[in-house]
């Protein structure tokens, strides 16, 4: 792949065979975002899970202390009073079963999170072939199937993200944009690996975090200690 001038001006500012400090990497990531727009920055995680077995899967959310930098637009699937609540809290777009045949046929996907109450299960279950692949399908461990709309959609609006493993037991996150300050982007770091960490499953042996790398849209990747990260 061919590298831009810029991209390997920066890279020489990374040393890849060390492994950083979370605030040194930070430094380093913002040093190195040199695009003429606001790169998002964002965390690779490569874990000890197989995420074949079902008791070494993980999945959840967190809320980062200071956003993703991000305008995320919210669709809820509600009816009645909930659907009311829903529109009250801010949500983007609120509906029910007059939405399906608009994402089905119409291929419309302008929102970047979905919640739903748990009754709306049955119909947003229908659209499971489009939302699953783009990670949109609301999951009750993530907080996006819950009666609680208002909390839900208050938290993905203050910054709430996902975090999942994808096939190669790898998990990528977004922590903000590079016009962040070093301590938001520390604090957000911070806020994500430690959800992580949490989230460990019993049945993973070893060393749970493999290597943690940090890197801008168009910057070269940064490995961060992930010993450190485990203390």
């Amino acid at each position: 792949m061919k590298r831009g001038k810029k991209y390997i001006e920066n890279a020489k500012l990374v040393d890849r065979t060390q492994l950083y400090d979370t605030e040194e990497a930070v430094a380093l990531v913002k040093k190195t975002a040199g695009a003429k727009f606001d790169e998002t920055v964002e965390v690779h995680i490569r874990t000890g899970c197989d995420g074949r077995h079902a008791d070494q899967q993980i999945r959840g959310a967190v809320v980062l202390p200071h956003g993703t930098g991000k305008t995320v637009r919210v669709l809820v699937f509600a009816k009645g009073v909930k659907a009311d609540e829903a529109q009250a809290a801010g949500a983007d777009y609120v509906g029910g079963e007059e939405l399906v045949p608009r994402i089905q046929k119409e291929g419309w996907l302008d929102f970047d999170m979905v919640v739903a109450t748990p009754d709306m299960m049955g119909v947003v279950g229908r659209l499971g072939r489009i939302l699953g692949p783009k990670g949109l399908m609301p999951n009750p461990k993530a907080g996006t199937v819950t009666m609680d709309v208002t909390k839900a959609i208050a938290d993905i609006k203050a910054g709430k993200i996902e975090y999942r493993l994808d096939k190669t037991n790898i998990i990528h996150c977004p922590i903000g944009k590079a016009s962040f300050t070093e301590e938001q982007l520390t604090e957000n770091f911070k806020a994500l690996t430690d959800a992580i960490v949490k989230a460990r499953p019993a049945a993973v042996k070893g060393q749970f975090l493999k290597s943690v790398t940090l890197t801008s849209t168009m910057g070269p990747g940064i490995k961060v200690n992930p010993i450190k990260l485990q203390a």
